[in-house]
């Protein structure tokens, strides 16, 4: 629907009138919280109207002309029996209140913001109990928002996690399930005609941009970053992503050349900053898939040197990646989240200057679980929050991810939620905030009830995950259990392991040959969720003949 202005002439009924002279033919009172007009009095026929009765602050608004008219429907014979200046002005007072109904209708989507950190496990952030450093801002979005205990990836590497945000289907049957190269740059891309979360929300009114890390298709490809986004500035390919001093980055489709010695992350971040404000008036969808804390131990040395005074025992350690070899990695991971965590605080400061806080939701979350490279030690960190394992496990610390989503005066601050969710959720809880339709054969579930505080939250029956790496494996989640298969590609039918997370969150006693009922249901699922594909197949190997 289109967006109304002030200086907009409506003509109706042979009467030419401004929009300001029809706003003034309906007193208004606005509620305490000033968001949107809670009453206005048609004086004409002293009937009063509780607009927040038709156009609450919710998602998924309905703004259909026939539901604004609705209400008159009570006073049918009152309006049969009018003729001339009383018509004329209830057909104006009808038009105004179309109008303002419009424009708070376009108001009431609200702006997204979803952070991704890359290979940032489940214990890096305070507010999940890091010990080590302390991350102030990014622990803002659960002080003053929600953070979520059970939520999971979309895989364990970085393009399958991307490909899953994007579309909102698990790896079982989206289209990128693994990490696949192209040469000389970029990942393999998605097919030009998939429906992504971008394109959808640009269909509902949403300006859309890209910052940081794509992966989803190189260069110039069907699915290079710009036919899904209208701004996009960062990294194309993961393999570029490996240094934080690179010879470009790329804005939209042209190559942006750079000195190797720029600090990428501070080039986009502020990049997600100008597109924000930018597109203040809204609605827009800001993406920004961050390179922070994956895999060079990358910082400036003002952010890094504090830590090496903190953990002078690794002054001796070099990290070797791609890039700068680093002195002392320990301390320069610990700068680097330092780092991240300061650019989320420009982030609020921002939404806060602009006057669009309250209708910002702001979400941050990570693509998997912590790494071991370029010298990161994610033991001593403890990083994966005591869960078992990392990076390319689908064992819960390789999986299981923060979230945490803040929007104040709609989230509740200070909330906990036990819901179990994954990444490929997030494609119908934005579209549900955007007031647009979910596509069909979709995964995901929209968790905007539980964002809310309501006991309306649909359940997944299962969340399923495979990797192809290290011999093949499968994953699920059902209520309290989970179960992991290993060397599937040796053998498809090789023992399935099963935990009760309920008792057993770092997955230490397998209770498979106990619950043989629940194994079976295991692979029952592991059946169900897989859908075969052309590029993605567990090979199972044949054992080579005896001579």
């Amino acid at each position: 629907m289109p967006k109304v202005s002030r200086r907009t002439v409506l003509r109706s009924v042979g009467v030419t009138l401004t929009l300001p002279l029809l706003e003034s033919m309906l007193p208004t009172a606005v509620g305490a919280d000033a968001d949107i007009p809670t009453r206005m009095c048609i004086s004409h026929f002293g009937i009063g109207m509780n607009v927040r009765e038709f156009f609450p602050r919710t998602t998924g608004t309905d703004c259909e002309l026939s539901r604004i008219l609705k209400p008159w429907e009570r006073h049918r014979s009152e309006m049969t029996v009018l003729s001339g200046t009383s018509m004329r002005s209830l057909l104006l007072t009808i038009i105004a209140i179309f109008v303002l109904a419009t424009q708070t209708c376009q108001a009431s989507k609200p702006n997204i913001v979803y952070i991704l950190l890359d290979d940032a496990g489940y214990g890096d952030l305070s507010c999940y109990g890091q010990k080590k450093f302390k991350t102030p801002n990014i622990d803002r979005l659960a002080s003053e928002g929600m953070k979520f205990t059970d939520h999971y990836a979309g895989s364990t590497v970085c393009a399958p996690t991307r490909c899953v945000l994007m579309t909102g289907k698990h790896t079982g049957h989206c289209f990128v399930r693994g990490n696949r190269e192209v040469q000389p740059e970029g990942q393999a891309p998605m097919p030009a005609d998939i429906v992504t979360l971008p394109k959808l929300l640009k269909s509902a009114g949403y300006a859309t941009g890209a910052f940081g890390k794509w992966g989803l298709g190189a260069p110039g490809s069907v699915s290079d970053p710009s036919v899904h986004f209208d701004v996009f500035y960062g990294y194309n390919c993961q393999r570029q992503a490996h240094t934080y001093y690179p010879r470009h980055l790329w804005r939209n489709t042209k190559k942006v050349p750079l000195d190797q010695k720029t600090y990428s992350h501070d080039l986009i971040n502020d990049q997600a900053l100008k597109f924000i404000e930018d597109h203040k008036s809204g609605p827009f969808f800001c993406f920004m898939p961050v390179t922070i804390p994956h895999a060079a131990m990358h910082a400036p040395e003002e952010y890094v040197a504090p830590f090496r005074k903190k953990f002078p025992q690794f002054e001796n350690k070099v990290g070797k990646y791609r890039g700068p070899l680093v002195k002392n990695p320990i301390a320069a991971f610990a700068g680097m989240m330092k780092k991240l965590d300061e650019g989320v605080g420009e982030l609020l400061d921002l939404l806060r200057e602009l006057g669009i806080d309250e209708n910002t939701i702001v979400l941050l979350s990570s693509d998997n679980g912590p790494h071991r490279e370029g010298g990161h030690d994610p033991v001593f960190f403890n990083s994966n929050g005591g869960l078992k394992g990392f990076k390319r496990d689908l064992f819960e610390g390789g999986i299981r991810v923060p979230l945490l989503a803040r929007w104040p005066k709609t989230i509740k601050a200070g909330t906990t939620s036990n819901h179990i969710s994954a990444h490929w959720d997030i494609m119908p809880t934005f579209l549900e905030l955007a007031g647009a339709k979910t596509p069909d054969g979709i995964d995901g579930i929209s968790f905007v009830p539980a964002l809310l505080g309501k006991d309306s939250q649909a359940q997944h029956d299962y969340l399923y995950w495979e990797f192809y790496e290290q011999g093949g494996k499968k994953a699920a989640r059902f209520g309290k259990w989970k179960a992991v298969q290993l060397n599937v590609n040796r053998d498809k039918n090789s023992p399935i392991q099963l935990f009760d997370l309920s008792k057993d969150r770092s997955e230490k006693n397998n209770i498979a040959d106990a619950n043989a009922e629940i194994v079976e249901a295991a692979k029952k699922i592991f059946v169900d969720a897989h859908q075969p594909s052309d590029l993605w197949k567990f090979a199972v190997r044949r054992k080579p003949k005896k001579k």
